[in-house]
């Protein structure tokens, strides 16, 4: 069931549905102004999806719209068959794709809460009390003893992924003092960013070209030139009208995008609807708080336009935006990692470096972290190294080797950050 006015995309329901395992036969279309209360389509319209079923044979009628109860229930006796709505569609999708123990637990959790009002459908025909010997009396319904089950499963659940929430606190803590950053790959369901993140990573994730190809999260760890290790992120896909139960259940996975130190919005750039993924993706990091993290633009699939180059569109500041790419054919790839580093590297010290015979500690240090460029002698026989690398990497550098940051003119240009670290050096090593 389809509604125009509120503008979806039929093929993107199709899509779906054959997602789901499902084999479509028909697609009835109809527009109103307000949904009826009783069925959400008008009296003529659940009409003509009954003969329609009827004259198909159709097994099941899934509705491109959040139901509710009531109305999934006067579907079915009116249809005589099964009715599910979107959110339980994207449901079962998510039950099929889950595989490490945490994604099974928040798709678990996220059909109970779906799940609990919906109960009265399934177990009407067991409305009767308790009997026997000590149990007669006012009793508990067979809809009661569900429903406190399910409450009870539900508070179970919450309990364990309260402590995977826990376990990865911890991680992105060790993270932090590490002073490692998390890339986190967000976008649209089916953008592509499990094609990319195999090309950066060659972790061999699951990707295919269908919805939801990803559900569980997957971390690895990268060099990345000029500004060393990095975690990279492969999130679940986002989608138009995703129900809050389901952001809400899968909290403890999203929170790796909502604390991450750079986003990349991977976006299909062949897609007709790509304005209105942007839209749906920044609608979704808004209610997990993410909105305000910096992002970096990844237009991917340029294979399927024509003369569209692999670049990297820049602002006024020089300051990388978007990157055009294929991580399909793995073209654009390096500029990627460019863009990476100029957007975590704002605080890159990229200087030549004097060095006087008996400083060949600092000599050793610098080489040892791979990050001299070039190395030259001057007349009075000092080195002379062009060196790229994280300021932070730098200042601890000097440290170790008991060398003043004032002796490379650090204190007048990066006063603050010097300071900062310093501070958080005396904290992680008192």
């Amino acid at each position: 069931m389809y509604d125009d006015a509120e503008r979806e995309d039929p093929a993107e329901f199709q899509e779906l549905v054959v997602s789901a395992g499902a084999v479509p036969v028909a697609l009835v279309t109809g527009s109103r102004s307000t949904p009826n209360p009783k069925f959400y389509a008008g009296s003529g319209k659940v009409d003509e999806i009954r003969d329609t079923v009827r004259d198909l044979e159709a097994e099941v009628v899934l509705f491109n719209h959040a139901l509710s109860p009531a109305q999934e229930r006067n579907l079915e006796h009116a249809l005589q068959c099964r009715v599910l709505d979107r959110t339980g569609l994207i449901l079962d999708i998510f039950a099929q794709r889950a595989r490490t123990h945490e994604g099974k637990l928040q798709v678990e959790l996220a059909q109970l809460e779906h799940m609990s009002t919906r109960l009265v459908r399934g177990w009407t025909h067991l409305e009767r009390q308790k009997g026997g010997i000590g149990l007669r009396g006012p009793g508990e319904t067979q809809l009661e003893t569900d429903r406190r089950l399910l409450r009870e499963r539900i508070k179970y659940i919450h309990k364990r992924l309260d402590k995977v929430r826990k376990q990865r606190d911890q991680g992105r803590r060790a993270r932090l003092r590490a002073e490692i950053p998390t890339v986190s790959l967000v976008g649209y369901t089916n953008a592509g960013k499990s094609t990319l993140f195999n090309s950066l990573s060659l972790a061999g994730v699951y990707a295919a070209n269908q919805l939801f190809a990803t559900l569980d999260p997957t971390l690895r760890r990268l060099q990345m030139p000029d500004i060393g290790p990095i975690i990279l992120a492969d999130t679940v896909g986002f989608i138009r009208h995703l129900p809050h139960k389901l952001v809400d259940a899968f909290q403890a996975t999203l929170q790796e995008t909502s604390e991450a130190s750079l986003l990349l919005h991977v976006v299909d750039a062949a897609s007709a609807e790509r304005d209105r993924n942007l839209e749906a993706v920044n609608l979704v990091l808004q209610e997990i708080d993410a909105a305000d993290i910096p992002a970096l633009m990844v237009f991917n699939k340029i294979d399927l336009m024509e003369r569209v180059e692999p670049h990297i569109d820049r602002n006024s500041k020089g300051r990388p935006i978007a990157v055009w790419l294929s991580a399909q054919r793995g073209e654009g790839l390096e500029l990627l990692q460019q863009a990476i580093a100029e957007c975590l590297g704002d605080d890159l010290f990229a200087e030549t470096l004097t060095l006087k015979p008996a400083e060949g500690a600092m000599r050793a240090a610098l080489y040892a972290q791979g990050c001299v460029l070039e190395e030259s002698w001057d007349e009075s026989g000092n080195n002379l190294l062009q060196v790229r690398l994280p300021l932070s990497d730098f200042l601890q550098m000097l440290r170790r080797c008991d060398i003043e940051p004032e002796r490379f003119g650090l204190r007048k240009q990066h006063k603050e950050t010097c300071e900062d670290f310093e501070a958080s050096l005396d904290f992680v090593v008192p």
